[in-house]
């Protein structure tokens, strides 16, 4: 389709982090191609990380905005995922499954380490499985993200089998209902992990109403639970939650709700990275 954008004003380029077990995790870094990253650039982390889907570089011209107002954007291949085969999405699962959540810390350390961005500039977008990723990274890692965004997210993982059809995603996770699966899925679910009176990034948590995968109770639940008791400075850090009450997990959703979405996810990201212009300066 024709766009207003000169791709060739990008620059891409592929680097890797090493994670806590030593695995070297792949990451796509954009940006445009005249920016030179200062340690402060405004950086938007991009992961999935399960079911033996693969995340490969991909045109989407929402994020241009971004890119030409300065931003820097990040695609991380973390284990779940099938980019590496079977073994690197066995790599992920199960009782693995910290190893993704390392992963996306190993990355977010290296382009700090590398000079790219800081933490108070850095934030990280997920969507699904995804947006379990990203509630995560807020509740484990809360010192190394401006802001953390959790679309359509599970959050609550001792009771995820319970709703709609996440029972079947039981052989990727795990069985809360057993013990042995309990004692591994408890040390990270996000909800279970929240400390009263502890900072925690901006978040922006996204439900829709009509969701058939993943049960809107979800991300009420974790905002709620924040709300009350994150120490936030709620006017600088606050804890959103967006309920579509005409949407649902994403798919065949209308234009007019994708143009809402995006645009409410990019203006929040701008706002917390510490972004100072919009395109073109």
């Amino acid at each position: 389709p024709e766009v207003p954008v000169d791709p060739e004003s990008i620059v891409v380029r592929q680097e890797f982090a090493v994670s806590r077990d030593g695995t070297r995790v792949p990451m796509f870094i954009v940006h445009r191609r005249d920016l030179e990253p200062d340690g402060s650039t405004p950086t938007l982390m991009y992961g999935y990380g399960g079911f033996d889907i693969s995340i490969l570089p991909s045109f989407n011209a929402t994020r241009f905005p971004w890119l030409e107002a300065g931003g820097i954007y990040v695609s991380v291949n973390l284990r779940g995922g099938g980019e590496y085969g079977e073994a690197w999405h066995r790599g992920g699962m199960l009782d693995r499954k910290q190893n993704v959540y390392d992963d996306l810390y190993a990355a977010a350390e290296h382009l700090v380490a590398e000079g790219y961005t800081s933490p108070a500039n850095l934030a990280v977008l997920g969507g699904s499985n995804g947006g379990l990723l990203t509630g995560v990274a807020a509740t484990q890692r809360p010192d190394l993200w401006a802001a953390a965004i959790s679309a359509v997210p599970l959050l609550d993982m001792v009771r995820f089998p319970q709703f709609l059809m996440a029972r079947f995603w039981i052989p990727e996770y795990g069985d809360p209902s057993k013990p042995e699966d309990l004692s591994w899925i408890i040390r990270y679910s996000p909800y279970h992990n929240v400390q009263a009176g502890r900072q925690y990034p901006a978040m922006l948590i996204t439900a829709g109403e009509n969701d058939n995968r993943v049960h809107p109770m979800h991300a009420r639940k974790m905002a709620a639970l924040l709300q009350q008791s994150a120490g936030n400075d709620f006017a600088e850090d606050p804890i959103m939650l967006w309920v579509d009450r005409e949407g649902g997990h994403g798919a065949g959703k209308p234009l007019s709700l994708r143009i809402r979405e995006t645009a409410d996810i990019w203006s929040f990201v701008m706002w917390q990275t510490g972004m100072k212009s919009g395109p073109q300066g």
